[in-house]
C-alpha cells in the first residue's frame, strides 16, 4: 500500500492525513458485492435458500435480532450459562451441566432476560444428563418473548450459523460461524459414555465461537430459528465447538414432559457398524478362521452394511429373541438399519413393545426375521 499512500504533514494541527487510493477502490468493490443478485439468479436462489433473501450487510444482525429477545442468562449456586425461552408459559431450554448444582440442592435459579434488567426466579423442571438437556420454568407477570424452533434434519456443512449466549458473563453476545460438520458422534469427538447408557447423540460441529457461559444458548440459522443447543467446545483449540441438534432436543423434551425422564430402549447387544475398513477386517479375520469357507457358501463375506453383533447379554431381550453373535442386524420393523442412530430412532418409541428384527445370518441366504420385546434401560 505504501506506493499508493500520500501523507501530508500539518505542523499547525500536528496531524497526519492518509489517503489510500487502493483502499478506497477496495471499499467500493466490497459494497458492490452486497448488491442483490441479477434477475437471472433469483429463481435458483429462491429454490435453494427457501427464504428468498440474499446476503446483505446486516443479514447476521437480522437473524440475531429475531432470536435475541428470547435469550436468557442463568445463574445457579456455582455455575452460570445461557438458555432460551421456547414457550409463553415460561419454559426455558438449557444444558443440564448449567443447572446441575441447583437441581441437586433444590435451589432456585436467577434468570436474567435479554434486557439485562428483568430478573426472574426459575427452577429445574426436568433434566437429562445423557443428552445434557434441561428444562427450566419461570413465572412472569408480563408476556415473555419466545424463539422459533427450526429443524436440524436438513442442515448442511458450510451453512451460516450464529451462536448466542453470555460467554464469561458477557450477555447478549453474538458470534458468527458455519456448520463445519453434521452428525459428529461421541466416539469421533473422543468422549466415552460413563452413565450406563449408550449416548447416540450426533452433534453439530461449528466454528462459531462458543466459550464458557455460552452453554445452553441457541445456535440459530440465518432465519433466526434455533437449530441446536450450544453444549461444548474443544479445550485449547479454537474453532471447534458442538451443539445438540434441535430435532434431538425436541424428542428429549417431549419424553421428559411426558414421562419425567427419557425412556431408552434396551436389547442387550454390543455391535459395530459395518462399512469400509470394519467390514474388510471382519472378512479377513473370518476368512483366516474358516480357511476361506463360511458365509454364503464357499467364500466368507460379512454384509457390506448393517450392525454386526459382537456380544449378546445373557437373559437379555436379544437372547430371548434368538439373536446370535455373528448376526448382522439390517432392519427393524421393515425399516432398513445401517447405523446406531437409525437403530435407536426405531427403538426409542417402541419401549415395552414388540418389534421385528431382521438379521443376515451365516449359512442362511435369506434374511431371518425375529421378534423381540424392547425393554427399558434401567437408570
Amino acid at each position: 500500500l505504501y506506493s499508493f499512500v500520500r501523507m501530508a504533514y500539518n505542523r499547525r494541527h500536528s496531524a497526519c492525513t492518509v489517503v489510500c487510493a487502493s483502499f478506497m477502490s477496495w471499499q467500493v468493490h466490497r459494497l458492490s458485492l452486497l448488491q442483490p443478485l441479477p434477475a437471472c439468479c433469483e429463481a435458483s436462489a429462491e429454490t435453494k435458500g427457501g427464504a428468498g433473501r440474499f446476503l446483505t450487510a446486516d443479514f447476521i444482525a437480522e437473524a440475531a435480532a429475531k432470536a435475541s429477545p428470547a435469550l436468557v442468562n442463568i445463574q445457579g449456586p456455582y455455575s452460570s450459562g445461557s438458555g432460551f425461552i421456547v414457550d409463553l408459559s415460561g419454559i426455558i431450554l438449557t444444558n443440564t451441566h448449567v443447572v446441575r448444582d441447583a437441581q441437586a440442592q433444590g435451589a432456585l435459579l436467577k434468570v436474567t432476560l435479554s434486557d439485562g434488567v428483568t430478573k426472574l426466579q426459575g427452577h429445574v423442571e426436568h433434566s437429562d444428563p445423557i443428552t445434557d438437556i434441561a428444562v427450566v420454568r419461570v413465572s412472569s407477570s408480563t408476556p415473555l418473548p419466545v424463539v422459533s424452533l427450526g429443524s436440524s434434519s436438513e442442515i448442511r456443512p458450510g451453512e451460516f450459523v450464529v451462536a448466542l449466549g453470555a460467554p464469561l458473563g458477557l450477555t447478549n453476545s453474538v458470534s458468527l460461524g458455519i456448520v463445519s460438520a453434521i452428525e459428529r458422534t461421541r466416539s469421533e469427538i473422543g468422549l466415552r459414555d460413563s452413565l450406563g447408557a449408550r449416548n447416540t447423540t450426533a452433534y453439530i460441529q461449528t466454528d462459531a465461537a462458543i466459550n464458557f457461559g455460552n452453554s445452553g444458548g441457541p445456535l440459530i440459522n440465518v432465519k433466526g430459528e434455533v437449530i441446536g443447543v450450544n453444549t461444548m467446545k474443544a479445550i485449547g483449540i479454537e474453532g471447534i465447538a458442538f451443539a445438540v441438534p434441535i430435532d434431538e432436543v425436541k424428542r428429549v423434551v417431549q419424553q421428559l414432559q411426558k414421562h419425567g425422564r427419557v425412556l431408552r430402549p434396551y436389547l442387550g447387544l454390543k455391535f459395530v457398524e459395518l462399512g469400509g475398513e470394519v467390514t474388510a477386517q471382519l472378512n479377513a479375520r473370518a476368512s483366516q478362521q474358516s480357511n476361506g469357507r463360511g458365509f454364503w457358501g464357499s467364500q466368507v463375506r460379512v454384509p457390506s452394511s448393517g450392525l454386526y453383533v459382537m456380544h449378546v447379554a445373557p437373559a437379555s431381550p436379544a437372547q430371548r429373541a434368538g439373536i446370535r453373535v455373528g448376526d448382522t442386524i439390517v432392519g427393524i420393523s421393515d425399516a432398513a438399519v445401517t447405523s446406531t442412530k437409525e437403530l435407536m430412532d426405531q427403538l426409542t418409541e417402541k419401549v415395552d413393545q414388540h418389534v421385528s428384527i431382521t438379521v443376515q445370518r451365516e449359512g442362511i441366504s435369506k434374511p431371518v426375521v425375529l421378534d423381540a420385546l424392547v425393554e427399558r434401560m434401567q437408570s
